[in-house]
This record gives structure tokens, C-alpha cells and sequence, in this order.
């Protein structure tokens, strides 16, 4: 039988996640504004941001309890 996950670890990785994620998010503004944009790393910022985002939904859907309709 699998253990039931720790809520406390599970949002405190969700507020690092979405620190990060704000952090990316300003990073990539900034870059994009820049006078000389570097399209390739903006492009993999943007990806490490999507799937930054990703994780974030996994585990905020780990925090809901499973309902039976």
C-alpha cells in the first residue's frame, strides 16, 4: 500500500515552485525587452517555465483529496 503524501512537504515545494516560477516569469520580461533578444534562450526559459508550471499543477492536484462521483 503507498504512504499518503506529506501536505507540509508538498506545499512548502509549492511555494519554492512558484517562487521560482515568478522568478523565471521576471527573467523572462526582462530578457524579452531587452534591446538584443537571444530568441533561443528565451525559448528554453519558456519551456523550463511551462514545465515549472506543470509540476506546480501535479501537486496542487496531489493536495486534493481523490472524490468518488
Amino acid at each position: 500500500m503507498t504512504e499518503p503524501p506529506d501536505v507540509g512537504e508538498i506545499e512548502r515545494r509549492l511555494v519554492e515552485l512558484r517562487a521560482a516560477h515568478r522568478a523565471l516569469d521576471a527573467r523572462i520580461h526582462a530578457l524579452a525587452h531587452n534591446g538584443r533578444v537571444d530568441q533561443l534562450e528565451l525559448q528554453r526559459l519558456k519551456k523550463q517555465k511551462l514545465a515549472m508550471k506543470d509540476q506546480i499543477a501535479r501537486l496542487q492536484s496531489a493536495l486534493l483529496p481523490d472524490i468518488i462521483a
